[in-house]
């Protein structure tokens, strides 16, 4: 059937029934129409070259997965014909709920193992023309696709008890094994599936009566041994003689390593691997250089597989399970998102979870009263990748520097929406609160939000409780895995505020230990994480961290493909409550809403169809042979300033500052999504009235003056209490001045609309003072260098590809110069003959950057051409032909900056110029030069 079904929610399927129907998006509306029948098993990826909201996508059937759905159906309502009566036994239990004492297994749970069992144990002639590709290696691998929420560990508990139950009750059949080998990403993960051990505490075999009465004995003759993947790790040969240790013997044996690893399971053969969160798992291609992969992810998967490789030699892997939500991976031919792993043999995605309750329904932001993206989407979508935000998160900061305006902008509105969650849970008699999360991009950016919550610079109070907020560095996190099998290691001191015993000093170890317990339990009543209610993190969450609690998620990082932002959202998925409505017999919604994830189709590459037709590219690169000509610079991250003791601030002098409503939004639509796709027909919205009541005037005078007293107070050598008397008296000064300009001029007419505007304008605000200040009042500038790279050269670049017309440069140690126009390229004529040039370079790719502040709003400048003279000192060249306000403040900072340097010594004399016109920059040079004479 295929009738079109009205919908009034998009929870459309019993959690316990296979799925009756499926949503298929509408194009035309916007919204979805119910379909009578299954989803069919497939992925969609964004349809090549489009972008936007309303991209049907391209739909990848699994036309292996189908039909396995079809025979294993068949195999079902025959009565499981051919598996054992222990088999039998086993799935007649699962699908007996009075017998299990009313617990019920989901669908998908009974679908995934069902399957598994049935590619086992049924007929060859219920299999034939079902062929199952291989990975590559020498061992077989079947892969369960279940989506984050949907309980796949219990199904690995299932295919354990499945496999162990067999073995031991009939030992000769090699179809069977008691010994199970279980792989996890990392210690979250592997700290989670401790409940696969059929002895261990809280264990799933009980708490979800996984095995029939009598039969435990039997189960817990068989062995489980769980690792996580850094267990698999050897060193060969070549790292051997690296080392600088007097132990010259050489790499282990395989042997010796799979007696290592297996441990008390090291004599037995025939074993079980259960490979979780398998999508790491992946077998190497020939092009090991795959774009966008990190060298860190290609390590993993080659230690990881390479491992099982050296066990299946010495001891034989019978079958190896993947389960993964996500189970794609890259390879030379096909993007991350389309290299679906080709030995999935069973579905329930992402989509399906969400029509069947499984987990929460994400709501993404889809528009807003401020200004849009040049694609009419909200600015809030993805956030990071704003002109006005990314700039700022790319660099490296102090914890104590403030977020980017739009950034603040949308925690305000997320966090006015956390609060009337806040008020819902409470009513409800929650006792836990909800949870928002922050991935940000880097450990900078995430030090810089925990900052500005902890100094309650995000006008949501009850959101601002340092002690109810973690933040957890996963690459800290990845790092310490592969070194400390039993200890995560985070970044924050969180643990040091635990009560301790007096004298007694924790070890690093142990504090991370009393984090980790910290983290692990987010949201679970009566345990360290109980009232955690805001978790920063960085990059994205460890895998398995399952908090039911997370209602908010803030995306602060650049998200490259669907699949991406599959695993993001994941984190906050899953379902506070599994109660049946008991009207509908369905799962009532629960939302997660989400800012800065753009969960929709992206674009993406693809080797579909007849490839375009491509412009030859020149590669761009430095020079071995013309190093002679390379150019130095000081990479700084930033000038400090040295104040003087009595601040002034002549407000005549002040630059005016223009607030717009139009950028800054204050209303927010959000919509629920499924298949990547907003259904706009059920918006909520998300407004900030009650924020402008609670700031008055008085409130947002003072909190505008301990924000510029933070950022002054590193630098300010006197008393604490001058400086911030003397800038309280400067800020309410220029709040009562005509210095800010507002427009629409209804807003500044209306006082509550005002106030909104100036709370949400904050830290522009607080940057425009600080910078009239230090204008002002700066006795001393101080360079902070980039402590890894404290001095960039041209040889520093890495080569890069341009269709773009250029030219072989002679002075420069770059070998062609790119043009962006014919004014560029008239310009490298004259450097390349220009006696007084000694070398130069354009300023493309090279990474010299000045950053400056502009109307409140931090960005980076490139200058245009770094110059050698022939008297050795350099001169920075600007090209620009009509001057606005935004160009004034750069060459303002340009200028502070080549001061700095002067000042500071050892890196040469610095000049800088700005060229009006090609014919003026010889004039320009010569008068530099001549002037030094």
């Amino acid at each position: 059937m295929n009738e079109q079904l009205k919908i009034d929610k998009l929870i459309i399927n019993s959690p316990y029934e296979e799925p009756k129907y499926h949503l298929h998006y509408d194009r035309e509306s916007r919204s979805f129409i119910k379909r009578e029948d299954r989803r069919s098993a497939g992925y969609v990826v964004a349809t090549p070259g489009s972008i936007g909201f309303d991209d049907p996508g391209m739909f990848y059937p699994l036309p292996l997965v189908n039909k396995i759905r079809e025979r294993v159906s068949d195999w079902h309502y025959s009565g499981y014909k051919g598996v054992t009566s222990i088999t039998k036994r086993l799935l007649e239990h699962w699908g007996n709920s009075e017998e299990r004492e009313g617990r019920r297994f989901f669908f998908c749970q009974l679908d995934a193992i069902e399957t598994i069992i049935w590619f086992t144990e049924a007929s060859d002639s219920d299999k034939v023309g079902i062929e199952i590709p291989s990975d590559g290696g020498l061992f077989r691998r079947l892969c369960s696709k279940m989506a984050t929420g949907s309980g796949k560990t219990v199904v690995m508990s299932m295919l354990i008890a499945w496999q162990i139950l067999n073995k031991v009750t009939y030992p000769q059949d090699t179809r069977f094994s008691k010994n199970i080998l279980v792989i996890a990403p990392g210690l979250t993960v592997k700290n989670r599936l401790q409940v696969l051990i059929p002895a261990g505490k809280n264990n799933y075999y009980d708490e979800f009566s996984i095995v029939p009465p009598g039969l435990n004995d039997k189960l817990r003759q068989g062995k489980v041994k769980i690792h996580n993947w850094h267990v698999l790790n050897w060193e060969t040969n070549e790292q051997i003689t690296k080392k600088r240790s007097v132990d010259k013997r050489g790499a282990k044996s395989y042997e010796a390593y799979t007696r290592e690893v297996l441990g008390e399971m090291s004599n037995a053969n025939n074993i079980v691997v259960i490979n979780d969160e398998a999508h790491h798992a992946w077998r190497v291609p020939a092009e090991s250089k795959i774009k966008g992969i990190k060298k860190e992810e290609i390590e993993e998967a080659t230690k990881w597989i390479g491992g099982l490789d050296r066990i299946h030699k010495t001891r034989s892997i019978q079958n190896c399970y993947d389960f993964s939500a996500t189970p794609f991976a890259p390879s030379g031919k096909r993007s991350s998102e389309e290299a679906l792993f080709d030995w999935v043999i069973s579905d329930f995605s992402l989509n399906d979870a969400i029509e069947s309750g499984l987990v929460k329904t994400p709501r993404i932001v889809i528009r807003d009263d401020g200004k849009l993206t040049p694609d009419f989407k909200s600015r809030f979508y993805h956030i990071y990748n704003d002109p006005e935000v990314k700039d700022d998160l790319i660099r490296k900061a102090e914890e104590s520097e403030l977020l980017p305006p739009l950034v603040d902008n949308a925690y305000y509105l997320l966090g006015v929406d956390w609060l009337e969650t806040l008020k819902v849970w409470k009513e409800a008699k929650s006792e836990v609160p909800p949870v928002m999360i922050s991935v940000a991009n880097s450990t900078d950016t995430a030090a810089r939000i925990k900052y500005s919550f902890d100094h309650k610079r995000i006008k949501i109070e009850e959101l601002c409780d340092p002690e109810r907020t973690l933040h957890i560095d996963s690459s800290i996190l990845d790092k310490a895995e592969s070194k400390l099998e039993e200890v995560n290691v985070f970044e924050g001191s969180d643990a040091e505020s635990e009560d301790v015993e007096p004298k007694k000093k924790l070890t690093k170890e142990q504090m991370a230990e009393m984090l980790r317990l910290k983290v692990d339990t987010v949201g679970q009543v009566n345990q360290p994480g109980e009232q955690i209610q805001n978790v920063i993190s960085v990059q994205m969450l460890s895998e398995g961290w399952d908090a039911k609690t997370v209602t908010h998620v803030m995306g602060l990082r650049a998200f490259t493909s669907q699949l991406l932002c599959e695993q993001v959202v994941g984190r906050g998925l899953r379902r506070t409550s599994y109660e049946l409505n008991q009207q509908t017999g369905l799962f009532d919604p629960e939302y997660v809403n989400i800012f800065g994830v753009p969960f929709t189709f992206l674009p993406h590459e693809t080797s579909a169809g007849s490839p375009p037709v491509q412009k030859p590219k020149t590669e761009i690169k430095p020079l071995n042979e013309k190093v002679g000509y390379e150019i130095k610079w000081p990479n700084i991250v930033r000038i400090e300033h040295t104040y003087k003791s009595n601040l002034k601030l002549n407000i005549d002098n002040v630059e005016q500052l223009n607030l717009d409503a139009y950028n800054t939004a204050t209303l927010a639509d959000m919509a629920p999504a499924i298949q990547g796709k907003p259904d706009v027909t059920k918006i909520e919205t998300i407004h900030l009235e009650k924020l402008g009541q609670e700031m008055r005037m008085q409130r947002i005078m003072f909190e505008t003056a301990r924000d510029v007293y933070g950022i002054m107070n590193s630098s300010w050598k006197g008393n604490k209490e001058v400086l911030l008397g003397q800038v309280i008296k400067i800020v309410e000064e220029f709040l009562k001045s005509d210095k800010i300009q507002i427009t629409p001029p209804l807003f500044e007419r209306d006082e509550l609309r005002k106030r909104i505007l100036l709370t949400l304008n904050m830290t522009k605000i607080v940057r425009h003072i600080w910078e009239s200040i230090r204008q002002e009042n700066t006795e001393k500038l101080e360079l902070v260098f980039d402590s890894e790279y404290p001095i960039r050269s041209t040889g520093d670049m890495r080569p890069w590809y341009t269709a773009k017309p250029c030219e072989y440069a002679t002075r420069s140690h770059i070998n062609f110069c790119v043009f962006d126009g014919t004014w560029e390229a008239s310009e490298a004529f004259v450097l390349d003959h220009n006696s007084n040039v000694e070398s130069w370079a354009k300023n493309d790719h090279l990474g010299f950057r000045i950053p400056y502040i502009f109307n409140g709003v931090f960005m980076n400048y490139y200058p245009d051409f770094l110059i050698k003279l022939s008297n050795g000192e350099m001169l920075v060249l600007e090209t620009k032909g009509r001057e606005r306000d935004k160009d004034i403040t750069k060459r303002r900072f340009l200028a502070e900056w080549t001061k700095a340097v002067n000042e500071y010594g050892g890196f040469g004399k610095w000049h800088y110029a700005v060229s009006r016109n090609p014919a003026d920059v010889g004039g320009i040079i010569d008068s530099v030069v001549s002037c030094l004479k």
